[in-house]
């Protein structure tokens, strides 16, 4: 079936509306939120207190020193494993505090 040139497809009204109501940044710290605690296991989200994304940046609060200081190490890692499950390259940094 053809489309009329005013017609968009459901996807394309989604993006649209989410452009449109800056919704896209909310949604995708949502996403990253439940996923870090699929990706990093139980040990690693008990020891999370925070987890947030300001302009493509992860911002992570780690109470354990130690365990900060392992992730800081990873964070290329993180951002490339959080950024593939997204499915774009989405995060640009990851700043572990």
């Amino acid at each position: 079936m053809k489309r009329k040139s005013n017609e968009t497809t459901l996807a394309e009204a989604m993006q649209m509306m989410l452009s449109e109501f800056r919704l896209g940044s909310e949604l995708h710290e949502r996403k990253i939120q439940s996923l870090w605690h699929s990706l990093m296991g139980k040990t690693i989200s008990t020891y999370t207190s925070g987890i947030t994304v300001r302009k493509n940046v992860l911002y992570l609060s780690i109470i354990s020193a130690p365990l900060k200081q392992e992730l800081s190490y990873s964070k290329d890692k993180i951002k490339a494993m959080i950024n593939r499950e997204l499915g774009e390259e989405y995060l640009e940094d990851v700043v572990i505090r």
